[in-house]
């Protein structure tokens, strides 16, 4: 059974059309990437697969269960998400927004659970940001955000990673160890992730297979080697793209 099934899924923003009769799979252990220009509609993909944005036609199904029909608890527990715009400068400190991942496994309001503390220590520390455990969140920099928001996400140890410009503010070696970190828990938690980017090379470098939106709801997907090549990415991006191939890996270039 397939953790995240689509079926037959149209979806509408206004006149423009994201998508018609999307099909797709996505098993445990996988990494997808999603791709597509500004405006594709990458990001409203991602939130329908959440329940935040109305399909218009289609279903979403969950361990084989309909995202409409699942308790919203539970859905918080299954699907995890970064969204691209980050967190908002809540009064709280790094610690406290952590811990906010684990709200949809907690048992009681009324006290931490160690075992919860120490996942969030643990994530925390994945980021680089133990040393700011009692920081308040706005006095972080762009890119100690965007790690706390992704401590946050892994914290949550969600079955199903939803990412939304994960590399946004983060510099080359934090890019890197992301990928790292992500592929390790996606590994130990058999969870699968599937990750909107602008980042061409980003995809290629960690994604198995590719979902690259293109025009009127028309759309390429299937493994990652048979959909990243210049005919394709050139005509979704409308622009000329070129590659560069060495030591085993491809590089992705506009003209």
């Amino acid at each position: 059974m397939a953790t995240l099934e689509i079926q037959a899924l149209e979806l509408q923003i206004g006149e423009k059309l994201v998508c018609r009769n999307l099909n797709l799979c996505i098993q445990e252990n996988e990494r997808w990437g999603l791709l597509g220009k500004n405006g594709a509609g990458k990001t409203t993909l991602l939130h329908s697969l959440l329940g935040l944005r109305p399909i218009t036609s289609g279903h979403i199904l969950i361990d084989g269960k309909e995202l409409a029909k699942l308790p919203r608890m539970e859905l918080a527990a299954k699907i995890g998400i970064l969204f691209q715009q980050g967190l908002s400068t809540l009064p709280a400190t790094v610690f406290e927004t952590v811990m906010l991942g684990r709200h949809p496994h907690v048992q009681s309001l009324l006290r931490d659970n160690p075992a919860d503390v120490a996942i969030a220590h643990k994530a925390l520390a994945a980021f680089d940001l133990d040393a700011l455990s009692d920081r308040e969140i706005d006095t972080l920099s762009g890119g100690e955000l965007q790690r706390l928001s992704l401590a946050m996400l892994v914290a949550q140890t969600p079955q199903i990673f939803l990412l939304d410009e994960p590399s946004n503010h983060l510099d080359v070696a934090f890019q890197v160890k992301l990928l790292s970190i992500l592929e390790q828990k996606i590994s130990e938690q058999s969870a699968c992730l599937l990750m909107a980017t602008h980042d061409i090379n980003l995809a290629a470098r960690f994604c198995d297979r590719i979902i690259l939106l293109k025009d009127e709801g028309e759309f390429l997907i299937g493994e990652r080697d048979e959909i990243l090549n210049e005919e394709n990415l050139s005509a979704a991006y409308n622009c000329p793209i070129k590659s560069l191939s060495g030591e085993g890996r491809t590089l992705f270039y506009p003209l």
